[in-house]
């Protein structure tokens, strides 16, 4: 099995850094699997409307171009449903049975996500209805694809 994070940005902190490499050790337990990081699109201090949706379109073909072939593609969206990690590990488990050996999941910029991408995706999940840095995300993702590989293989890392 196949899983990659395509996100928005480079991690700034090596904390945050440390911590994704961490999860990635411990992925690879169970799967082949990467961050892939694109640019974020530059915008002036107070930018129009029109400036944001012409980054989040940038940023949205640099993310589709970017995602590995035939992967289920899995975006971050603030506005989708919310699955706990047993919703998570079962949504995952039943994309593999049906044949999803790729996943690619999506963390969009600070703007978000282009309509594209989202219209791309196989399904769409919300973390929260909270906003959270995006390094922070990125963790916390890292840490819930590893959750769900625990929860699929019955381990005990999940309570």
């Amino acid at each position: 099995m196949n899983v990659s994070i395509v996100c928005v940005g480079k991690l700034k902190e090596k904390y945050w850094t440390e911590a994704c490499k961490e999860y990635a050790k411990r992925l690879s337990a169970f799967c082949s699997f990467s961050i892939i990081e694109v640019d974020e699109e530059r915008l002036p201090e107070s930018p129009s409307q029109a400036q944001i949706e012409n980054a989040i379109e940038k940023e949205g073909q640099r993310i589709l171009s970017r995602i590995p072939k035939n992967s289920c593609i899995i975006p971050m969206c603030i506005e989708a449903r919310q699955k706990s990690s047993e919703g998570l590990a079962k949504e995952l488990h039943q994309l593999s049975v049906n044949g999803c050996s790729s996943f690619a999941f999506i963390i969009g910029g600070s703007w978000g996500l282009s309509r594209e991408v989202k219209n791309s995706a196989g399904f769409r999940l919300s973390m929260s209805e909270m906003t959270f840095p995006h390094q922070l995300a990125r963790v916390m993702l890292c840490e819930q694809i590893y959750r769900a590989f625990m929860i699929m293989t019955g381990r005990k890392y999940h309570k």
